[in-house]
C-alpha cells in the first residue's frame, strides 16, 4: 500500500461577517497580502505570505458555528521581525501577551484579530532577546 506522508499545514480558513476589517488587520498587523482567489460563489479573501495563501477568508452574515462546538483555539505562523510587530501592535493599541516555549527556543507574540480569533506568532528566542522582546 502507498504510505501518507503529510508535508506542511497548507491553509487555516475562518468563517468572518467583518472581512474588510479582517483584511485590512491581517494586512497592517502581519504585512499578509491579500491576493489571487479562486471564483467561488460566496464573499472571501485569500491572504498571503510570500507566494503561499495561508489564510482563507469566508465572508458570512453569521459567523457563529450552530453545529455543536466546533472550534478553533489558536492557530499559529512562524516570523521575523518580532520588535517591529511588537511596535506596530502597541502604536495601534492592539494587546498582545508575549510568551517563552518552555523547554524550546521560541518566543510567542500571541494576538487577537478583529472577529477574536487567537494568533500566535512564533519567533526564534535569540531574536526575541536581541529586540529586548523577553
Amino acid at each position: 500500500a502507498m504510505a501518507v506522508e503529510m508535508m506542511r499545514l497548507d491553509h487555516v480558513n475562518v468563517r468572518t461577517a467583518n472581512l474588510e476589517a479582517m483584511v485590512a488587520w491581517y494586512g497592517e498587523m502581519l504585512g499578509m497580502t491579500s491576493g489571487p482567489r479562486p471564483d467561488f460563489p460566496f464573499p472571501g479573501a485569500w491572504l498571503y505570505m510570500g507566494d503561499h495563501a495561508a489564510i482563507h477568508l469566508v465572508g458570512v452574515s453569521d459567523p457563529t458555528v450552530s453545529d455543536g462546538n466546533l472550534s478553533l483555539e489558536h492557530f499559529a505562523m512562524a516570523a521575523t521581525g518580532i520588535g517591529a510587530l511588537l511596535q506596530r501592535a502597541e502604536a495601534a493599541g492592539e494587546k498582545t501577551r508575549v510568551a517563552r516555549v518552555p523547554g524550546y527556543p521560541i518566543v510567542q507574540v500571541n494576538m487577537w484579530d478583529p472577529d477574536g480569533n487567537h494568533i500566535h506568532i512564533d519567533f526564534d528566542l535569540a531574536e526575541a532577546e536581541a529586540a529586548g522582546a523577553i
